[in-house]
C-alpha cells in the first residue's frame, strides 16, 4: 500500500503504547498515513518515484519488492481459496501503467499458469499473457472515483 501498513499483528498496538506511549490517534496516523511504501522507502508513497530511486536507494528498492511479494502472495492465498484462477486482472494506477511492476509481481507465479508475453506487457491494455499460459493477464482500465461516484447514487436518499 502507499501508505497504508496492510497486514499488521493486532498485539502490535498495544506493545507500542505500552513501550513507545504511543497514543490511539498516534498509532493511527501512523499506520494509515506514514507507513506502506513511505514508510519502507522513507522517501515516497508513489511506485513511479521508487523505480527511478531503486537503482540506488537500498530503501526504495526494499519498498518496491515488498509491494510485489505482497501483491504475490495475495494472488497465491486467493489461488488456493479460489481452487485456481481462470484470469489475473491488472488496474488502477500501478496496475495499468507499469509493465516492470507486472512483471515482478506475476515472476514466480508460474505454477499458477501464469505467463507473461513481455511484449504485449509493455503495450497495454489488453491480454498481456503468452498463448500458452493457463491464466488470462490482463490490463484494464478502471475509473475508481466513477465507480465510487456510483455506488454511492445507488444509497436510497442521496439521489
Amino acid at each position: 500500500m502507499s501508505t497504508r501498513s496492510g497486514d499488521l499483528d493486532p498485539g502490535v498496538a498495544p506493545y507500542l503504547a505500552r513501550t513507545e506511549q504511543i497514543s490511539t490517534d498516534r498509532f493511527y496516523e501512523m499506520v494509515s498515513h506514514e507507513s506502506g511504501m513511505l514508510g519502507i522507502s522513507e522517501t515516497s508513497s508513489d511506485m513511479r518515484d521508487l523505480l527511478a530511486l531503486e537503482a540506488h536507494d537500498t530503501r526504495a528498492a526494499e519498498a518496491v519488492e515488498l509491494f510485489c511479494y505482497q501483491a504475490r502472495k495475495w494472488i497465491g492465498s486467493f489461488a488456493a481459496a479460489l481452487g485456481g484462477m481462470d484470469t489475473l486482472v491488472f488496474a488502477g494506477g500501478i496496475g495499468e501503467n507499469s509493465p516492470v511492476v507486472r512483471t515482478r509481481i506475476c515472476e514466480g507465479l508460474g505454477f499458477l499458469g501464469i505467463e507473461l508475453c513481455e511484449s504485449r506487457n509493455s503495450v497495454t491494455p489488453g491480454v498481456i499473457s503468452s498463448a500458452g499460459s493457463r491464466v488470462t493477464v490482463r490490463v484494464i482500465h478502471t475509473d475508481e472515483e466513477l465507480m465510487i461516484a456510483r455506488s454511492v447514487c445507488r444509497i436510497p436518499g442521496l439521489r
